[in-house]
């Protein structure tokens, strides 16, 4: 990991209705790195990552996102932090370029801009020549795409990834995650993936944290390219997280 961190976690708790969804939590992601959570249902995971974007103030601890509080100053963090969902949350009255730009509409850039930067972004996903159709027209990982291109369109520095493949079918979830995952890493961005596949986690992140109830970290993996050419050593890896996740 880089010595410059831009996620910070130290010892969070948050609880909804007096249940810890997370608890004293401690997690920090350096700048550049693809951090894949996993771990079960109600293990925590979403509510980390609805700590990281500021949805709600935590009970106990410190977050620091890029050095600032994310909900005490949430719009001060506004472009620096872009997420991607498990449904694509399209607007089917959009166009596809149309979508992209949401966010660079918001921060008011010209429309010629913002549908060259819109095209340019659904090009980058392999999306080119899609740029007038409406969601209703794209397959399920085509929309995806769509929505990977416009959380990249604002060019944030932090891209959160939320269960956001885990509703297409294997074979285009693996094609969709490792297109985006090489786009993030060569473009230096810090990812959070979160996820409750195993496989999912040990083909994308730099390093693999594992949460259990009630939301604190219990091991941590981080697999190498040698790795993941390996089928043994991923099996291993595989056996290793599953029975942790189990106890």
């Amino acid at each position: 990991m880089t010595a410059e961190p831009v996620i910070v976690m130290a010892q969070v708790t948050k609880r909804f209705g007096g249940v810890a969804a997370v608890e004293q939590l401690s997690l920090t992601i350096g700048k550049g790195e693809i951090v894949a959570i996993v771990g079960r249902t109600g293990s925590g995971k979403s509510t980390a990552m609805q700590a990281i974007i500021g949805t709600f103030p935590v009970d106990a601890g410190r977050i620091r996102v890029a050095g600032r509080d994310p909900y005490a100053e949430r719009r001060t963090l506004r472009g620096q932090l872009a997420v991607a969902f498990q449904t694509d949350r399209l607007l089917p009255w959009r166009r596809a370029w149309e979508n992209v730009a949401i966010g660079l509409e918001i921060f008011h850039v010209p429309r010629p801009r913002r549908e060259a930067i819109a095209r340019e972004w659904l090009a980058r996903v392999k999306m080119a020549g899609a740029e007038q159709k409406y969601p209703h027209e794209l397959s399920g990982g085509m929309r995806q795409r769509v929505s990977f291109a416009r959380a990249l369109a604002v060019d944030p520095a932090i891209v959160l990834l939320d269960e956001t493949f885990s509703q297409l079918d294997e074979l285009t979830s693996r094609e969709l995650r490792n297109d985006f995952m090489a786009l993030v890493r060569s473009l230096g961005k810090t990812s959070i993936l979160i996820t409750h596949r195993i496989d999912e986690a040990l083909e994308v992140g730099d390093r693999v944290v594992v949460l259990r109830t009630p939301g604190h970290v219990v091991h941590e993996a981080a697999p190498t390219p040698d790795d993941r050419a390996d089928p043994e050593r991923m099996a291993k890896l595989r056996t290793e997280i599953k029975a942790v996740m189990a106890d």
